[in-house]
């Protein structure tokens, strides 16, 4: 760090496996990211494409090379695989993200319906492919509410399945899933996944100021939140060790 400032606290060094930040890359071109990464790069753990943007993204492969030459794994956004896999296409999407050195995956179910079982099928299947996986439990749809219990069973079996870490969903706006229309969080939604999923393997989608400020109350500073925009990555990591107004005392000795 840049100062000698006491009374900080201790965050979980890269390559983290826990307290990580993934970043919501919508369409960052070369010049963009490079920037973004010459003052950020230690703080970001994860990048996701965001939805289906890597389709779109001109010099794509130019791109990732960026990221991995920073140690940054990058993924492309579950409704990319969603959109492949609706059209029986899933070997495809597998071709391809071997062929531009993906091996970061997200399997998830937010705009298409399939069976549980299915979907856990699916994260077997790439974990044999030699991927890593992250799934997203959680529909983009409003009007589908899940009770707590099925959050847990099926985060539950997807990490069983061979999930490393299991997606809360939230969408971009942070308006849906884990949180009701206004953004504001379903704490007791939460607080019942936590007394079955362990902590360390959730990811949190937070890409509002006030929902990552609960997650960091609620489960310190190495808490895994995603979602998160490129120009907030300073002022997060600011906040995860109180030098920001909202978190100021949290760690302070008050002797």
């Amino acid at each position: 760090m840049n100062f000698p400032l006491k009374q900080i606290p201790e965050r979980t060094l890269a390559p983290r496996s826990y307290g990580l930040t993934m970043v919501m890359d919508k369409g960052m071109g070369i010049v963009d990211v490079k920037n973004f990464l010459s003052v950020a790069a230690p703080y970001v753990d994860i990048v996701k494409l965001g939805f289906g943007t890597a389709y779109v993204t001109n010099n794509l492969k130019e791109k990732l090379a960026i990221y991995k030459e920073n140690n940054i794994p990058v993924y492309f956004g579950g409704t990319l695989f969603e959109a492949f896999l609706v059209r029986n296409q899933l070997d495809d999407y597998i071709a391809a993200m071997k062929e531009y050195g993906v091996d970061l995956v997200e399997v998830s179910d937010g705009s298409i319906s399939i069976d549980h079982a299915e979907k856990c099928r699916h994260i077997e299947r790439l974990v044999k492919e030699g991927f890593k996986v992250l799934s997203e439990v959680g529909s983009k749809d409003a009007s589908h509410v899940m009770p707590p219990y099925k959050w847990i069973e099926q985060m539950s079996a997807e990490l069983s399945a061979g999930s490393t870490y299991v997606i809360a969903e939230a969408r971009e706006a942070g308006n849906i899933g884990i949180y009701r229309g206004t953004g504001e969080v379903r704490e007791g939604l939460v607080q019942e996944i936590l007394t079955k999923i362990p902590a360390e393997q959730i990811l949190w989608e937070a890409p509002q100021k006030a929902q990552q400020l609960y997650f960091l109350e609620l489960l310190g500073c190495n808490v895994n939140l995603g979602n998160i925009a490129p120009a907030e990555i300073i002022p997060l990591e600011a906040m995860r060790i109180g030098l920001r107004g909202d978190t100021f005392d949290l760690y302070l000795d008050k002797k």
